[in-house]
């Protein structure tokens, strides 16, 4: 959407916008496959929707054509990232058939200090360019977390997340440069893939979905 031209604004509000029908869709989709952890919702969203506040309020102050080439920087760092954390063999995730490691509901329990702290950093990002999952996903991944855990609760809180983004664009900028016809392409299309993930998920790998 960057490269169409489109405002980095536009770009957030119209991919926040999109997002909060995707992922109730995928939300739902993950509960139905008991793909949740709730305690880890509350543990990314709060901080996500935060740091969404202060991703939007740097996308209000500074100029559209300074900013724009940062992101796409700041898009591209988050993809090496993503293909350097994977090009190594992950940790061994812990065993989850002991009573003692899992929540109710079958969810293996996740305490990671730096849980809040990803949630954050990727808040900042989705405020400014709607990246989330590619910045909190890798690192549950790579902290161990099974990855229809570490998806699904990602997709729940990304529903919160996705919300605040888009409300305080909309409210700092208004609708100026947002394309109704985009906005409804992506819908579309994240809505009717969001099950068929939510299912997939279930049978890949980490490294490999990494």
């Amino acid at each position: 959407l960057l490269s169409t031209g489109l405002a980095p604004a536009a770009v957030s509000a119209t991919v926040n916008i999109a997002k909060v029908a995707t992922g109730l869709a995928a939300a739902v989709s993950h509960w139905r496959f008991n793909n949740i952890d709730h305690r880890l919702v509350l543990e990314l969203a709060i901080p996500g929707c935060l740091g969404a506040l202060v991703g939007v309020t740097v996308l209000a102050n500074v100029e559209g054509d300074t900013i724009k080439p940062i992101l796409s920087v700041l898009l591209l760092l988050v993809g090496i990232r993503i293909l350097v954390r994977f090009s190594r063999p992950l940790p061994l995730a812990p065993d989850k058939a002991d009573a003692e490691t899992t929540r109710p509901g079958g969810a293996p329990r996740f305490d990671e200090p730096g849980t809040m702290v990803a949630g954050a950093a990727g808040g900042v990002t989705n405020g400014l360019v709607g990246a989330w999952g590619p910045v909190v996903t890798p690192y549950l991944l790579h902290k161990g977390l099974a990855p229809r855990f570490a998806v699904g609760s990602v997709n729940t809180a990304e529903v919160a997340v996705a919300t605040v983004a888009a409300g305080s664009i909309i409210a700092s900028f208004g609708s100026d440069g947002l394309d109704v016809g985009v906005v409804l392409a992506m819908l579309a299309g994240g809505v009717i893939a969001a099950p068929l993930a939510a299912y997939v998920i279930r049978f890949l790998p980490p490294r490999a979905l990494g």
